[in-house]
């Protein structure tokens, strides 16, 4: 009797055992599938201490430069390095565009191209307040009107649908959580025949003296710009140590 109550015992402790794994699987199973991870993007343990071991199309995402490196961003050898005066006179843009700078960072780059939008505007986007708290302060010094600060998320640059004549992106792309739903919205913000121009440092040559995560290959880019509807128009070879690739969306 007491053998029998034993089995009977066990029999039924298996079953309920079986019953709550069946249960976990399928929450895991529909976990995954509704997640962008389980399609898009690729989780590993072992990775690039420079990334976080999230991959997007086989490369491997950079981890972002926080508030604490702005010092770099307007370090005063920026110009004789990168030359970055050559992006905006080849930019070709009209004093009316809205120009998106995303990944905005201290405004580097989005005081240098304000002066010429006499009847538009930059929209500086960043995710870290901070940030945009110096671009601010930036403002008031040199009082200039006609930037405004926007604060976005990891996967949203916070754009109105239509309003944007080029999306700028200058050594940021890289470093982007999650860039198919970033750049989805920037494709849904740009109007139509609107421009993206990505400034990434050239992941083809490895004399480049840049950590590995933070430089790309023009046909990485292109791969990656093609997934969200872009069409490639042209890569200009004027910056001593980047690519300035220019994407267009379709009218």
């Amino acid at each position: 009797m007491a053998r029998s109550w034993k089995y009977n015992f066990l029999g039924f402790t298996l079953i309920i055992l079986v019953i709550i794994l069946g249960f976990l699987c399928d929450v895991d199973n529909t976990a995954i599938a509704g997640s962008p991870m389980s399609s898009i993007y690729e989780l590993r343990s072992h990775h690039s201490p420079d990334g976080i071991g999230k991959y997007y199309m086989g490369r491997e995402i950079a981890k972002v430069m926080g508030h604490t490196g702005a010092g770099w961003l307007e370090r005063p050898s920026r110009e004789m390095e990168e030359q970055p005066s050559k992006i905006v006179s080849a930019l070709n843009l009209k004093s009316s565009d809205v120009v998106a700078d995303i990944g905005a960072g201290t405004g580097y780059m989005s005081f240098r191209i304000a002066p010429l939008l006499t009847q538009g505007k930059v929209l500086a986007v960043d995710i870290q307040p901070e940030m945009l708290d110096i671009i601010e302060f930036f403002q008031k010094e040199k009082n200039i009107t006609n930037i405004e600060p926007v604060l976005a998320t990891i996967t949203d640059p916070n754009l109105p649908s239509a309003s944007v004549d080029l999306a700028l992106m200058v050594d940021a792309y890289h470093e982007f959580d999650y860039p198919q739903e970033v750049m989805q919205k920037i494709v849904k913000a740009l109007k139509p025949g609107g421009r993206v121009a990505l400034v990434e440092y050239r992941g083809e040559n490895p004399f480049i003296m840049i950590k590995r995560l933070h430089k790309m290959t023009q046909k990485q880019v292109r791969q990656e710009m093609q997934a969200v509807g872009l069409v490639w128009r042209e890569t200009k070879n004027l910056l001593p140590q980047q690519h300035l690739m220019v994407f267009e969306k379709p009218a």
